[in-house]
């Protein structure tokens, strides 16, 4: 086989821990990446801004990383964007309509992700602040969500349960095609727009870049993952994933995270 792209997904996935990742391992074989014209993505629900200061420490060598960012709803090459999908005002109002009116949602929290900012309610205190002021840049704490000013691509919903794959279908049952929901790990639930996944977003690259479907590799854990795991002949999960993962992916990456699976299978491929 021959590879021209390789995606990741970050949480669960390339990092080990707490934002981590094995850098100087990384940058070897982005060394060798270069020498065979691969390029590398970073592919996750975070958004771009997120990442490129994830990878700073190595982009600031002059090392290229391209990504989608926001589980596809916007794309950019290491020096500009390509692609942004946004929600329709009517859109929001009726997805955070449902969630008012669910009585399952009264103890849940809403990130709203926008081109200039992530916005979430001032009554979000405790773990679940925390956790959005580490995942997302630019973080503002609103009265009312719907008064916000901004080109909104993504809402997400984190739960106090785990039952993340309930809510997935819940939305997508209620939504239909008009919009995409999945489910983003740490108990969170992204709702896209129709069409907007991964997936699509790497195929942004692909046209962009002039690479084929044969061509690329991806690797994934969770069910935001799962279209550019199936799109692609080499899709790897990673043995640290959910069992309806692990079922529904046959590759498997060559380790854990945590124990640098992704870097590992790519040097396998890449004899190094």
């Amino acid at each position: 086989m021959t590879i021209k792209m390789i995606a990741s997904d970050m949480d669960g996935t390339f990092l080990t821990a707490n934002d981590m990742y094995s850098q100087r391992r990384f940058e070897r074989i982005l060394d060798n990446l270069k020498t065979r014209d691969i390029r590398f993505i970073a592919a996750s629900g975070r958004q771009v801004k997120n990442l490129q200061d994830l990878f700073s420490p190595t982009t600031s060598k002059g090392y290229e990383i391209d990504y989608v960012g926001s589980n596809g709803a916007m794309v950019a090459t290491h020096q500009e964007q390509l692609y942004s999908v946004h929600l329709s005002p009517e859109q929001l109002h009726k997805v955070i309509d449902w969630n008012a009116r669910n009585p399952e949602s009264a103890e849940n929290i809403i990130i709203m992700t926008g081109d200039n900012a992530t916005y979430v309610s001032n009554h979000a205190t405790g773990p679940v602040a925390k956790m959005v002021f580490q995942f997302y840049p630019n973080v503002k704490q609103v009265e009312k969500l719907m008064a916000v000013d901004d080109h909104i691509l993504e809402i997400t919903f984190v739960w106090p349960n785990n039952e993340v794959q309930q809510h997935v279908s819940e939305l997508r049952e209620i939504f239909g095609d008009e919009l995409h929901a999945t489910g983003s790990g740490f108990g969170s639930v992204d709702v896209l727009g129709k069409g907007v996944d991964k997936a699509a977003g790497l195929q942004v690259l692909q046209d962009y870049y002039n690479v084929l479907d044969s061509e690329v590799m991806t690797f994934g854990d969770n069910d935001n993952d799962l279209e550019m795991l199936k799109k692609y002949d080499y899709g790897y999960v990673m043995p640290n994933a959910d069992n309806f993962m692990l079922e529904a992916i046959q590759k498997k990456a060559l380790n854990t995270n945590v124990n640098d699976g992704v870097l590992q299978t790519i040097e396998t491929y890449l004899g190094i």
